[in-house]
């Protein structure tokens, strides 16, 4: 998500793929882990408010703690979705885009695992009602926290990751960025959440669903492809609309 001088030589692929992954596990662990923790079932209407605010400061905190810790190494995507528009704006090689997903959903997956392993020390019974809970995983209908349907969360989840791509392009660029974008960018996706944990429990973010829905069970695994196909539509549509209006000139094609 931040961009360095085109003077200074990226850090080796292998490297960035590492920082992707890292910064993946923050991410997932610390809002999943809010998300579960606070709550023992994330759909209960019973949480209320007060928990959607905690998971959405949650995801906002770990991603501006990210983007300063590991975007100065890759570039602080931690999304598959954000490495795809990326790549659609010109600020990423389309040939680096496939490592640094795979680096993401690793990152992911190994964040529940750990939280997984966490429940299995925790008071009797709390893994497997979380699990039943669906895992904190996105989904709409019955997985909707507001009873919301199919058509509303691919609207949610389109639209809103295309926003949080325009906010990290336009502070993330190379010209007319600010030092403040990881701030910026994490408090963008506190709103983003805010906004739609009540219609899908929020993903624009495909790493983060897959993540939780390998734990979550067989509804949130038959209603996943949503939350992989949907964001990246978002992404792509923000990466290429960026690109065309608000660019001005050749993209930046600095990998980070």
């Amino acid at each position: 998500m931040s961009d360095t001088s085109v003077s200074v030589p990226p850090p080796p692929y292998g490297t960035r793929l590492v920082a992707e992954a890292f910064g993946t596990f923050l991410l997932v662990f610390g809002g999943i882990g809010t998300a579960l923790f606070a709550s023992t079932r994330f759909t209960d209407p019973a949480a209320g408010p007060g928990v959607y605010l905690a998971v959405a400061l949650a995801f906002g905190l770990t991603v501006v703690v990210g983007v300063y810790t590991f975007g100065p190494l890759s570039g602080g995507h931690f999304n598959p979705a954000v490495s795809i528009g990326a790549a659609a704006a010109g600020r990423l090689p389309w040939r680096d885009v496939g490592g640094y997903v795979v680096a993401q959903f690793v990152g992911g997956a190994v964040a529940t695992t750990v939280l997984t392993l966490l429940g299995t020390f925790g008071p009797d019974g709390w893994l497997a009602r979380v699990q039943d809970g669906g895992f904190a995983s996105n989904g709409w209908g019955e997985r909707s926290p507001g009873g919301f349907g199919m058509f509303a969360a691919i609207t949610a989840e389109i639209v809103l990751t295309a926003v949080f791509l325009f906010v990290i392009l336009g502070t993330t660029h190379p010209r007319r960025g600010t030092p403040f974008a990881g701030l910026a960018i994490g408090l963008s996706l506190t709103l983003i959440h805010l906004v739609s944990i009540p219609i899908d429990g929020t993903s624009v973010n495909p790493a983060r669903s897959l993540a939780t829905a390998i734990y979550g069970g067989v509804v949130p695994l038959s209603q996943l492809w949503v939350f992989l196909v949907f964001p990246c539509v978002g992404a792509l549509i923000a990466g290429y609309a960026h690109r065309a209006l608000f660019e001005g000139r050749a993209p930046h094609a600095d990998p980070a």
